[in-house]
């Protein structure tokens, strides 16, 4: 095979040089030039068209016209973890490529295994680890109960010899554990460098497209949280997984950043325990806080996290601050969107804590992203500003806006459903989200225009 024709490219301005050098000569950037492919290697007596190609590829060089193409349904594989299904949009789709990211140690591999282990029995998987030995994937199976039988394993790094083997084999799922340990012989970067990993997944793409195989990669995190590599990687992939999770924690929460077969922000929650990860059926109940007696500075509020309704513990404390500036600290919520609430709290609903440290958390360590939260947040904080606890089993969700106004917030009678199912008793809601009837089951809906009328519904509970 004839080795192919690379590059440098300045990641600022996009200049070409034929050789490595420590500053763009075009831009004056220093270390901004990273190893990339002009042709790929390819046998010349290849068929035109089908260069480069893998045993059982489909011709993707022909103009087709959309129209022509008979409308099929999404064919999708179930993993046999539900809250993956979930995540994922129901299922694996052939062809599909997903990138799963987390910090170390978070359960990212022993997910995958898992998931191999269930579909093995009626799919052919292909498991790849460049950075164990089989012996040691093998013991991780073992200590997870799974049955080994027809689960196959690779221990490799070179994304030709990768790629030659699942030719041969032809896996319906193929496990890449981890995308920065994979490199390619046409490159002379190290392995986890920007282009070896672009090349290297660019390569893993193309193979899913042509072969109809459903491929995990599993990525790195920097310090800050972000996938290491370029960001390239996550535009190449259909679907972006992160792993996160509370540190001591038993919880893990799996959240889809982008997926081109499901919802955007899905969310999947399991239990770490001594045989691996285990669904948790019911969510609500664990970021729901059990107090013997209710606690000021406590609001339940209910949270949509893709097509999920979730009840949500929010906590607030307001203390007297020896600050010049008084401490905004949010935890799970925008802080910026913290400072714009207690603003509204103070012209609106005549307590003012601008003299005052506020810390919000949201338990179970759940973000919030959306606006649902600013009702629940507001009455956890002046529950705490007057050392009053708020009304037991209430609930609430609504976003407020500067004027003071109570703002209806989407699938608001699906989250009422929700609170109704959990046994709350009063739920203060916006007007618009009100259904017609005043109660569903049990639960007393409480309508609001104003942040004022809010304020004093609670009061009259």
């Amino acid at each position: 095979m004839a080795k192919a024709r690379t590059a440098y490219v300045c990641a600022e301005c996009g200049a070409e040089h034929s050789k490595w050098q420590g500053q763009c000569t075009e831009c004056g950037v220093w270390n901004s030039l990273s190893e990339i492919v002009l042709e790929p290697a390819t046998r010349s007596n290849a068929p035109a068209g089908r260069r480069g190609g893998y045993a059982g590829s489909v011709d993707t060089a022909r103009v087709t016209q959309l129209a022509s193409i008979a409308a099929e349904a999404d064919q999708r594989n179930a993993t046999g973890i539900g809250e993956l299904d979930r995540v994922l949009g129901g299922g694996l789709v052939g062809g599909s490529v997903v990138l799963i990211g987390g910090d170390p140690g978070i359960g990212k591999s022993t997910l995958l295994l898992q998931m191999l282990g269930t579909i093995g029995q009626r799919m052919r998987g292909l498991y790849v680890t460049g950075e164990e030995s089989l012996a040691q994937v093998a013991a991780r199976g073992r200590r997870l109960g799974l049955s080994l039988d027809g689960l196959a394993a690779l221990a490799e790094t070179s994304i030709e010899r990768i790629l030659a083997e699942a030719a041969n084999s032809k896996p319906e799922v193929l496990i890449i554990d981890s995308i920065q340990t994979i490199w390619t012989e046409q490159l002379t970067a190290a392995p986890g460098s920007v282009s070896q990993v672009r090349e290297s997944a660019a390569r893993l793409v193309r193979f899913a497209k042509e072969t109809g195989t459903s491929v995990f990669l599993v990525g790195h995190v920097t310090k800050e949280g972000g996938i290491a590599g370029p960001r390239v990687l996550e535009h190449m992939v259909d679907a972006v997984l992160y792993f996160e999770g509370e540190s001591g924690s038993r919880f893990r929460i799996l959240r889809a950043f982008k997926n081109r077969f499901g919802a955007v922000n899905e969310l999947g929650v399991f239990a770490m325990s001594e045989g691996g990860l285990k669904e948790v059926p019911n969510p609500s109940a664990i970021f729901l806080s059990s107090h013997a007696q209710p606690t000021p500075g406590s609001a339940v509020m209910v949270t949509r996290e893709g097509t999920r309704p979730l009840l949500v513990e929010v906590q607030a404390l307001v203390d007297a601050s020896p600050l010049a500036n008084p401490r905004r600290v949010a935890l799970g919520l925008e802080q910026n969107r913290l400072a714009m609430l207690l603003a509204v709290l103070h012209r609106h609903g005549g307590a003012a804590v601008y003299d005052q440290d506020v810390f919000v958390n949201v338990v179970g360590g759940i973000r919030v992203q959306e606006t649902a939260a600013d009702l629940p947040v507001l009455l956890a904080v002046l529950s705490s500003f007057r050392d009053r606890a708020l009304p037991e089993k209430l609930v609430a969700f609504g976003e407020v806006g500067l004027s003071g106004e109570i703002r209806p917030v989407p699938n608001g009678e699906e989250r009422l459903r929700e609170a109704a199912t959990h046994g709350f008793l009063h739920a203060i809601v916006p007007k618009a989200n009100a259904p017609k009837k005043s109660h569903i089951g049990k639960l007393a809906i409480i309508a609001v225009d104003r942040l004022g009328d809010a304020l004093s519904a609670t009061s009259e509970l």
